[in-house]
């Protein structure tokens, strides 16, 4: 075959991930992440939450992104078996009959003319012979092809098993920022009848009153802007589902708790990543079947060799094709060199080369740019759990104060200026508090995912699944393994 082998790219990274430093990742953190090998097809398991697994399971049987992606592995597979079909002669089966009428004695001399009748039935068949390699280059590239739809498909799946997980670590966490704004509601409202009946006992003036009213109502205000939250997330988890928006509400409007990151997160190596993430794999597929498609210009400045052939039966009748005698036959080999075209092949020569320049550059591109995702992830985790312990700390502290301050208030000896700064203190920090709770589960998805988890077929093991979502093994180009691909 004429035209360049493909050869895999030759990729350097680090040896470890910069985010694993003891300085960005201390052994403090409750969620330590380490070098260890890694399994994360399945990654929404370590959260333990049947429920956000069953979502998963049900999107990847019915979300429309992941039908989209199966049928263009179909069409893939179609292009596969469309260029390989070039490589076999084409056989067709012809059966004619016609009648003419010419003039007796020639054209212009009147008459009834004669009516003539001509039957033919027989086979034709024509072989392009593949000498060059030409047809066995568009072969390659289709094959590659197919192998990035197969990739393609795992990363819709990548990041649909993301976008479910984010959208449902931030209901759950939008349901406990909403649980702690109408407990501290209720406790502000307990102040404020308390501050009244000292104000109608004449122990306290009105602005006392005044400013608990203005708190309460404050608090108050944030508890719609909370459920808003709550019905956007749950109409997103219906969408990702390939259903109806509203069609989750009975089932996610009961609160459940924060999904928890497990205690050790194992993440593997840089080097890994470029065999687990589905984009990357992808872009070298693109790049295996430009690199094809050289090939297969380069073959069009060659001779195209052919054999063809036709056998049938002939006669002036219809029973005539059934006497042997009447058969025919030809055969014989051909050749076809297009010797000039004003440039066009070599042109189409130097385009399938930019073409393949291109799909390098994004794969290196592609490369970077998972490294970036991984590293930021890594780094946002683990910022996250340390801000988290601080706001726990400064969550206890203002418990403590808001008790203090009541007591204090109870008996006259401060002012309620005291109780109201610390109880809004508490409000405050008890709500950044859930909304790191939030953060560092998302910032754990978010981490799955920019490794390249989440492709794993929830119902079932890796090449089993329900009828609505049958995958199958297929090769890859080069002849290696290949995830599952639905078919």
């Amino acid at each position: 075959m004429v035209g360049p082998d493909y050869q895999k790219p030759d990729t350097k990274v680090a040896s470890k991930f910069a985010g694993l430093d003891k300085s960005v990742a201390p052994d403090s953190l409750a969620s330590k992440p380490n070098e260890d090998p890694i399994e994360i097809s399945r990654w929404w398991r370590e959260f333990n939450d049947q429920k956000l697994t069953d979502l998963i399971a049900v999107a990847q049987r019915q979300n429309l992104d992941v039908a989209v992606a199966i049928a263009r592995i179909r069409q893939a597979r179609a292009q596969v078996m469309i260029a390989t079909g070039g490589l076999y002669p084409s056989v067709s089966i012809g059966i004619n009959a016609q009648q003419s009428r010419s003039p007796l004695g020639g054209v212009g001399t009147g008459g009834n003319g004669r009516i003539t009748e001509s039957y033919q039935a027989g086979f034709d068949a024509s072989w392009e012979i593949d000498v060059f390699g030409g047809v066995r280059r568009q072969i390659e590239s289709a094959k590659a092809g197919l192998e990035a739809s197969f990739e393609n498909r795992d990363d819709v799946l990548v990041t649909l098993a993301g976008e479910i997980g984010t959208n449902y670590i931030n209901l759950r966490g939008a349901q406990y920022q909403l649980t702690i704004s109408k407990s501290n509601l209720e406790a502000q409202e307990t102040t404020l009848a308390l501050t009244r009946e000292r104000f109608e006992a004449g122990f306290v003036a009105g602005l006392d009153v005044a400013n608990a009213e203005a708190q309460v109502a404050s608090t108050r205000s944030s508890i719609p802007v909370l459920e808003g939250q709550v019905r956007t997330y749950i109409y997103a988890l219906g969408v990702l589902l390939g259903e109806e928006p509203a069609v989750l509400l009975a089932e996610l409007t009961p609160d459940q708790a924060i999904p928890k990151a497990p205690d050790s997160i194992p993440i593997g190596l840089p080097s890994e990543l470029l065999q687990r993430r589905p984009d990357i794999r992808r872009a070298e597929a693109n790049l295996h079947a430009a690199t094809a498609q050289i090939g297969a210009a380069i073959a069009n400045l060659y001779p195209q060799f052919s054999i063809t052939g036709s056998i049938g039966l002939q006669g002036g009748n219809a029973g005539d094709l059934g006497n042997l005698a009447n058969h025919y036959w030809s055969y014989g080999p051909g050749a076809n060199w297009l010797v000039f075209d004003g440039g066009q092949t070599r042109g189409n020569i130097e385009l399938q080369r930019g073409a393949t320049d291109e799909a390098l550059a994004t794969y290196k591109q592609t490369v970077l740019i998972a490294l970036q995702d991984t590293e930021t992830a890594l780094v946002n985790f683990t910022s996250q759990q340390r801000r988290r312990v601080s706001l726990a700390e400064a969550v206890e502290a203002n418990k403590k104060a808001v008790d203090y301050s009541m007591e204090l208030y109870s008996n006259g000896k401060t002012d309620f200026l005291n109780v109201l700064v610390a109880q809004r203190q508490l409000f405050v920090s008890e709500d950044a508090l859930a909304q790191s709770e939030t953060n560092v589960s998302t910032s754990l998805v978010a981490l799955y995912k920019a490794l390249g988890g989440g492709w794993g077929l929830e119902d079932g093991e890796p090449g089993a699944g329900p009828p609505e979502f049958r995958p199958v093994a297929e090769p890859a180009a080069d002849g290696a393994g290949s995830p599952p691909v639905a078919q």
